[in-house]
């Protein structure tokens, strides 16, 4: 399909015009226009999941509608006004995640620390991966007494620790890693295969007729699930071998901001008694491209009086190491799912709260991983909370201009990652400024709309 150029009425793939969209358009609109639909991906997905558990907002409905015209249509040019919309992108994924925690936790209960082995049980089985719950919880209820039994993968990890999935005996084991590693794992499980939402790699034909799609997600060639009725998905997983006895070491998941509030005490007696010096936030979104081992070796060489919390599906670069604890608090905090990035921000703003001080001037910092839309939305929420002295990577985003990544690097000190011995050494060492953490909204834009050029 062509796209229609406004300015030269012509078309993309017509004579006359190079460009989609507009010709000549300003480079740091067109990477604003791109930053804020890729938000808008992340903002949508979890509202979809949301609004299958019954939880809408009407605030986050209208502003999606008025965002993807604002930016889709062409019909605004003015730089100031585009960064007002980023950054209220920002704020409103911070509501649709609020509104997606309450809901989980109002339809499965708040999260408990929960130690999830690996590997496979002996019997048939079910792999499932994605994010939705809802589906998961549909599917334990149609298998009980089959004797199946399912297995999480990726991001569906954290559903062992939520109360009203654990009830299930028959949700077994945490089988593989993160979405880029679909294709092996895939190949080497023998049972049968579920897809809930995105981060689905291509099929490969060693396991096609074995995997099932749900909802939003699906694939060519691949059988699709209407409505929830898993009976087919059920029947290939009764027809298909049984998988061996072959179980591997725990990992431990579930530390939702309500638990760790829990440890609020300790955590505090601990920090103020020197045994923790540093919070350390890693996570975010994993990919197969090289450098992402950085984060394994960060994680490994974080000192021994340092904590570490991790979100969605970047956690696997790490969450198979023992880092102990300090004074009964574990070293590694998995906070849950992308969306869970929630409890990070309510644990640092309790934390905050308990020192009386700005959150940038917590001994707190975030380190995160990003490849797709909900990542790129996770990181306008923390920008829209005026957080400071993020650290992303392994590399800047291709659809961010210079100009506007300096504007960011200016008004945030965002940084890219270096090294992993390099940024240890820059962040233990580093004190954060005494600096106004909350802006008003107008006052936030002309600092922006100065390194812009706008004023």
């Amino acid at each position: 399909m062509s796209m229609f150029c406004h300015q030269c009425e012509q078309t993309a793939q017509g004579t006359g015009c190079t460009k989609m969209g507009v010709c000549g358009k300003n480079e740091d609109l067109q990477s604003l226009q791109d930053i804020l639909l890729f938000g808008l991906k992340g903002i949508a997905a979890y509202a979809h999941h949301a609004r299958e558990l019954g939880a809408r907002d009407e605030e986050v409905d209208t502003f999606v509608h008025d965002a993807m015209f604002f930016t889709l249509t062409n019909v605004d040019f003015n730089l100031e006004r585009h960064i007002d919309m980023v950054m209220k992108c920002g704020q409103m994924n911070y509501r649709v995640m609020e509104l997606l925690d309450r809901a989980h936790t109002q339809r499965f209960g708040n999260p408990t620390p929960t130690a999830v082995p690996t590997g496979t049980m002996a019997g048939p089985g079910i792999l499932i991966t994605g994010h939705d719950l809802l589906d998961l919880y549909e599917l334990l209820k149609q298998t009980e007494g089959t004797g199946i039994n399912i297995y999480t993968h990726g991001e569906m990890l954290p559903a062992h620790a939520y109360p009203e999935l654990k009830k299930f005996p028959h949700l077994v084991a945490n089988y593989g890693t993160a979405w880029q590693n679909q294709q092996k794992e895939f190949s080497d499980f023998p049972g049968a295969i579920l897809v809930t939402t995105n981060c689905i790699m291509p099929v490969k034909d060693s396991y096609k007729d074995r995997l099932f799609t749900s909802g939003v997600a699906g694939m060519s060639g691949c059988t699709h699930i209407e409505n929830r009725d898993f009976s087919a998905l059920i029947a290939k997983a009764q027809s298909l071998p049984a998988l061996p006895e072959k179980l591997g070491d725990n990992l431990t998941t579930g530390f939702h901001h309500t638990a760790i509030l829990g440890l609020a005490d300790k955590i505090v007696a601990a920090v103020k008694a020197g045994k923790i010096k540093r919070f350390f936030l890693v996570g975010g979104c994993d990919g197969a491209k090289p450098g992402r081992n950085y984060y394994t070796e960060l994680v490994e060489k974080i000192p021994q009086d340092c904590v570490v919390l991790t979100v969605a599906c970047g956690k696997y670069r790490f969450n198979h190491l023992d880092l102990g604890d300090i004074d009964g608090i574990p070293r590694l905090l998995d906070l849950g799912q992308c969306n869970n990035s929630y409890s990070g921000i309510q644990v640092a703003l309790a934390l905050s709260k308990a020192f009386q001080c700005e959150v940038n001037e917590l001994p707190l910092t975030l380190i995160l991983s990003w490849y797709e839309q909900k990542a790129v939305a996770i990181l306008l929420t923390l920008l829209s909370l005026g957080i400071n002295n993020i650290r992303i990577g392994p590399t800047p985003p291709a659809f961010i201009s210079s100009n506007v990544l300096n504007v960011l690097q200016n008004n945030f000190n965002l940084q890219l990652i270096t090294t992993a011995d390099d940024d240890l050494k820059a962040i233990m060492g580093y004190q954060p400024d005494v600096r106004e953490t909350t802006h008003e909204p107008v006052s936030l834009l002309s600092r922006i709309a100065q390194w812009l050029g706008l004023k």
